[in-house]
């Protein structure tokens, strides 16, 4: 009776343990997989599981961003508005959706507010000679780091950049006239090919569906503005027809690129 008695009790103790410690691993495992994890919200928005876990994505309150370290994280809207950082506008954005300010509001460029020089004409028709040239200056610079530590370029792009890297009459990196920028594009008009798709291929993101939103622009736009007075007018001026949207032609296009030479197998 008494060898029953510890048998059964055993048997309880041994269920209580089990029923504990598997409640415990399932607390573990339900913290582990936070359905927010690696799901992806655009700026503005915060994931956030729904009543059944499932995860989506809500407006983030721009009272819930960190504050900005130093000025640098400053940027300002299209409102001429300084907002502290990048998620406070565009936080305010989401929380914008639907009203005409929303609709209005996106990143101008990164620093506070100041007072931008109108771009005229011509210095709009200089300012993709400059760009050009950057682009290729760029990815050579990622060439030579890659070469050093790599990482830096996929195995493909190292490949397409090489060629431009060993080429002895590439133009060099320097503070060069519009003149001989010009110049250079049309002697060796080739170099610039990949670099213009390459960048294009960078910024085609979030969808990636070679087409180029306003806030796929932003990461390249918003820091040249306050150098480069003339980047605002010359992305709009890509945009053809208007839609809001810089596809690859136009895109291409913009660069002095020819037709025949666009190419989407490029874009990586």
């Amino acid at each position: 009776m008494r060898i029953s008695l510890i048998f059964i009790f055993f048997l309880g103790a041994t269920h209580f343990v089990v029923n504990l410690m598997y409640g415990k691993q399932m607390e573990s495992l339900h913290f582990l997989l936070d359905p927010c994890d690696n799901f992806w919200c655009k700026r503005g928005k915060t994931c956030k599981p729904d009543t059944d876990g499932k995860p989506g994505c809500v407006c983030q309150d721009p009272l819930e961003c960190p504050g900005s370290t130093n000025t640098f994280e400053h940027v300002c809207g299209t409102d001429n508005k300084t907002y502290d950082t990048s998620c406070e506008l565009f936080a305010t954005k989401c929380n914008l959706e639907g009203t005409k300010r929303g609709y209005k509001l996106h990143l101008d460029y990164t620093g506070p507010c100041k007072l931008i020089p109108q771009c005229v004409k011509n210095e709009l028709v200089q300012f993709p000679l400059r760009m050009r040239d950057w682009l290729k200056n760029v990815l050579l610079q990622l060439y030579e780091h890659d070469s050093v530590s790599p990482g830096f370029l996929t195995p493909k792009q190292r490949f397409r950049v090489k060629k431009i890297f060993e080429n002895e009459r590439r133009l060099h990196a320097g503070n060069h006239s519009v003149e001989l920028l010009a110049q250079d594009f049309e002697k060796n008009y080739n170099m610039y090919i990949y670099p213009v798709h390459w960048q294009f291929a960078q910024l085609d993101k979030h969808p990636s569906d070679r087409t180029l939103s306003h806030s796929e622009l932003a990461p390249l736009r918003a820091p040249l503005v306050p150098m480069e007075h003339c980047t605002s007018l010359f992305f709009q001026e890509c945009d053809a027809d208007k839609d809001k949207q810089v596809t690859l032609k136009e895109w291409t296009s913009c660069f002095g690129i020819k037709d025949e030479d666009v190419d989407v197998n490029l874009l990586f």
